[in-house]
């Protein structure tokens, strides 16, 4: 080319020159066409993989937060992950699924065994008994209570044991009867949500690790067949804002098409001995075992649910329910000592008495709880049950699981592939021109 400059004793540059020798309307080198298609394809590949990544990261704000409007990932300057900024709504979504098509909370509980829960607990439950009475009796008669012979201690013992069944068994049949009151599903998933974003990324990027996958990869595929239409159309048009429109066009069709071919057809459709069906739709069996293995992991587990009971917002039912029960303890094991120990400690410290008993077991139920997840965790059975509805669900309602991670500002998804393309179009005009 530069040898063809010396001979024409031009200055134009190479390629203007090669246009006496290249190819289509332009007279452009064969590669300049040839090359369009891979270009497309890695922008394709490019675009939808920024899309996924700006869908789940960064978990916090990043970049300076000069102005953001509330709910929305974007700000001057900087940018949340969709999910992440979105955790709360997510997760409502999500759980709003659970709890209405997946789990009865009174269902569930009713699984509960309340007297083999009182036998799981019995040792931990005695030895914080023995200690309680030993304080409390301590305190309000020392001297009653360091005279009495050891045969009658040991009497009292044995009566707490058998009380100390009696007192669990109808003390859980009564939070049975009572969860709702006592535990509030849905904000304790929430909430869990919305103190750990990473929860909510954690359930939709295990339940869509295949088609995540298909996502970036059908951006090659998809951006390679824009790209022959590309090719094509600057073979007989070259136009400067061709490459940059297409690229345009490559981002925005790769991502919308990707989105599209996971959740549609929404129910099978055959076409001879085809079967068009959206390819999350297609793997239901799997995501449900997923869906349930991961929640009932990282949020809905036992550890979790008790602490929900014993600190959530409807705790103060739950503790209010203990405390009857409690007292009624003290007065069964009392018994026929009663008399002589309102005589010994007069009707107002007895009645003290009784209350500190009922606090103290309140304040320390919640260490000795640990001992009854293995049980509870079997007895509920939330992941086998979670896992077999949602196999039976319907597709447009087992949709759901996934499809709120992409419906959340999925137009600012697809817009944001076709500024790259856009981008990468304008690239490519620097380059030849």
């Amino acid at each position: 080319l530069r040898s063809l400059q010396r001979v024409t004793g031009t200055k134009q540059p190479p390629h203007l020159i090669s246009r006496t020798m290249g190819y289509g309307v332009g007279g452009y080198p064969l590669y300049y066409y040839l090359i369009q298609p891979v270009i497309a394809g890695f922008v394709g590949y490019l675009t939808n993989v920024l899309a996924l990544e700006m869908t789940f990261r960064p978990i916090e704000f990043f970049g300076i937060e000069l102005f953001r409007i509330k709910g929305q990932p974007w700000g001057f300057f900087g940018w949340q992950g969709i999910i992440p900024t979105k955790s709360e709504k997510m997760a409502s979504i999500c759980f709003d699924l659970m709890t209405t098509k997946l789990l009865n909370l009174k269902e569930i509980f009713d699984r509960l065994d309340p007297k083999r829960f009182s036998e799981v607990m019995e040792d931990a439950i005695m030895l914080m008994l023995d200690s309680i009475v030993e304080e409390v009796a301590m305190k309000y008669m020392p001297n009653v209570w360091s005279m009495l012979p050891k045969k009658v201690k040991d009497e009292i013992i044995v009566v707490m044991n058998i009380e100390s069944e009696t007192f669990l068994t109808t003390f859980m049949e009564e939070v049975k009867e009572h969860i709702d009151d006592v535990l509030d599903i849905k904000q304790m998933t929430v909430a869990a949500c919305v103190r750990e974003k990473r929860l909510v990324n954690k359930i939709f990027q295990e339940c869509g690790d295949k088609e995540f996958t298909f996502i970036r990869r059908s951006g090659f595929y998809f951006g390679f067949l824009f790209g022959l239409i590309q090719m094509g159309v600057f073979f007989v048009y070259d136009a400067g804002w061709v490459l940059p429109f297409f690229g345009f066009l490559v981002g925005w069709a790769t991502n919308w098409v990707a989105l599209k071919v996971i959740f549609r057809p929404l129910n099978p459709i055959k076409i001879g001995c085809f079967t068009l069906h959206g390819i999350f739709l297609k793997r239901q069996m799997e995501v449900s075992e997923t869906f349930a293995r991961v929640n009932c992991v990282e949020i809905l587990h036992t550890k979790a649910i008790w602490e929900e009971i014993l600190s959530g917002p409807k705790s103060k039912n739950f503790f209010a329910m203990l405390r009857a029960h409690s007292i009624v303890f003290t007065e069964r094991l009392v018994g026929g000592m009663k008399p002589i120990t309102i005589a010994a400690m007069g009707s107002q410290q007895f009645s003290e008495m009784k209350e500190e008993i009922a606090q103290k077991i309140a304040d320390k139920l919640p260490s000795v709880m640990p001992h009854s997840y293995e049980y509870t965790t079997e007895a509920l059975d939330m992941e086998n049950t979670i896992r077999e509805r949602m196999q039976k669900l319907p597709y447009p309602e087992f949709e759901g699981v996934l499809h709120p991670a992409f419906e959340e500002d999925e137009i600012l998804l697809i817009l944001v592939g076709g500024l790259l393309g856009l981008v990468a179009g304008g690239v490519q005009v620097v380059a030849m021109y």
